[in-house]
């Protein structure tokens, strides 16, 4: 982090941040309320950002509530990340054009406009790289994920009111930017909100090139001690309000030798592989593609979003893989905290807790890896066992 590039704005200077970056180019996107959530929409000034709104979250529960409050941005997360402005739900892949003798496929180019993100969390900024490993930078990139991760401008808002079902600490992933806390690659610009005493101003820092261009642009004033000083009390106090946790000490190996553990069956009884979780996690990119034909004769290639949820999600030549709710919801978790590392190194959960919201029968991966976690020892015998004998490990 670097204080000398940090700047106090008021919330002019965030207007003004907006419409610097729509005179760049890029369509302005921040949070919204809208259909009783706080989501990513189209943002023009700041009197469009969620001012006194704040979220109560609780396993299978969400509600807002709105008051005088000056703050934009108390509140932790929505059912929507940012993950669907650069990873599209769905996209057209190719059509086919002409016919006979002069068919031909002709691929899409995605013309989306550049995208500027203003007020991701850092646990959205987490995502955001584990998604840059998966989709951008792996042997086989997605060439729209690349092109649009690439042209995207990224202000990160540091968070100061986690909800109940949030466990960043865990993951390292916030709430914080910085700090050793969370990094800050990915991101231009990262914000802390600072109110009380009458003043509200928010503490801008850039992490890139682009982003020092953008803050020298806004005016302001350099950062005074009191600000720094006042972010610090500010992610302290947010820090000791994060009340769930997740063990992650020897976690993949734990549900590793643990896939046939009874409490995948328990949870099953619970579970309506409805995919909410899927749905809302960040960094979740399993797709699926569909060929559409129209009266013309044109045929389009689509790639949708899909979940490991869904029946047919693993359906091989004579019926899916996984026909048992509890061998769903176990392939989502040992991936997500398991089998991700032996694929890129890191998790797949970055601590954000939608799968706990919107969870319709509040189901809790972190109560779910407790359990499993606490009752080991059958599990750990087995595996190791395997081990000696040279064979496969359950």
């Amino acid at each position: 982090m670097n204080e000398t590039s940090a700047m106090l704005l008021d919330s002019g200077g965030l207007d003004r941040l907006i419409g610097v970056l729509g005179a760049r180019g890029f369509r302005t996107i921040g949070p919204v309320v809208a259909d009783g959530a706080i989501g990513p929409g189209p943002i023009r000034h700041v009197v469009d950002l969620p001012q006194g709104w704040h979220d109560e979250q609780a396993p299978g529960s969400y509600r807002l509530h709105r008051d005088d409050d000056p703050r934009l941005f108390a509140w932790a997360v929505g059912p929507r990340s940012w993950k669907g402005e650069l990873f599209p739900p769905r996209s057209v892949v190719w059509r086919s054009s002409g016919e006979g003798d002069s068919l031909e496929i002709v691929p899409v180019v995605d013309e989306a406009p550049p995208v500027a993100v203003i007020g991701a969390r850092p646990c959205e900024l987490a995502a955001l790289s584990i998604l840059d490993r998966v989709l951008g930078t792996s042997t086989h990139p997605d060439p729209v994920y690349r092109a649009r991760r690439e042209a995207a401008f990224v202000a990160v808002v540091e968070c100061s009111t986690p909800a109940s079902t949030c466990f960043c600490t865990s993951m390292g992933t916030g709430p914080a930017v910085g700090d050793d806390r969370a990094g800050d690659e990915g991101v231009d610009l990262v914000l802390t909100e600072l109110a009380g005493d009458e003043r509200h101003h928010f503490l801008v820092r850039a992490a890139s090139p682009l982003g020092g261009e953008v803050l020298a642009e806004l005016g302001g004033e350099p950062a005074p001690g009191w600000a720094w000083s006042a972010r610090d009390r500010l992610l302290a106090a947010a820090e000791g309000a994060i009340g769930r946790a997740l063990d992650t000490d020897g976690l993949a190996p734990l549900l590793a030798r643990n896939l046939d553990h009874p409490r995948w069956d328990e949870v099953a009884e619970r579970c309506l592989s409805c995919g909410n979780c899927t749905l809302a996690c960040p960094t979740c990119f399993c797709s699926s593609v569909e060929d559409v034909s129209d009266l013309t004769g044109t045929v389009e290639r689509h790639r949708r979003w899909d979940s490991c949820f869904d029946l047919g999600y693993s359906y091989v030549h004579g019926g899916p893989v996984r026909t048992s709710v509890s061998s769903r919801y176990r392939q989502w978790a040992t991936h997500k905290l398991s089998t991700w590392f032996d694929q890129f190194s890191t998790a797949g959960c970055v601590g954000c807790g939608r799968c706990i919201t919107w969870c319709p029968v509040g189901i809790d991966l972190t109560e779910e890896a407790a359990a499993i976690r606490a009752s080991d020892g059958a599990g750990a015998r087995a595996y190791a066992r395997a081990g000696a004998a040279g064979g496969d490990q359950p």
